[in-house]
């Protein structure tokens, strides 16, 4: 049976929401092993003098554990 863990992480980026999802997993990636899929909990923008000065992503990343592995 496979062991599936759930991390929530806030991605940002100055050019996208997309960006932004990418940047949560490229980060994630750096510690974290076998990620199997994202699910966007949520959106938001920053917004300066009336514009948008960043894109944030609320993001849930599963992967799967592997028997006496470590996150």
């Amino acid at each position: 049976m496979a062991i599936v863990k759930v991390i929530e992480v806030i991605a940002s980026s100055t050019t996208s929401f997309d960006d932004a999802i990418r940047n949560a997993v490229k980060e994630v990636s750096a510690t974290v092993s076998n990620i199997d899929s994202v699910y966007v909990k949520d959106f938001k923008v920053h917004v300066k003098d009336g514009e948008i000065s960043s894109y944030g992503a609320i993001c849930k990343v599963a992967f799967r554990v592997e028997r006496g592995g470590n996150i």
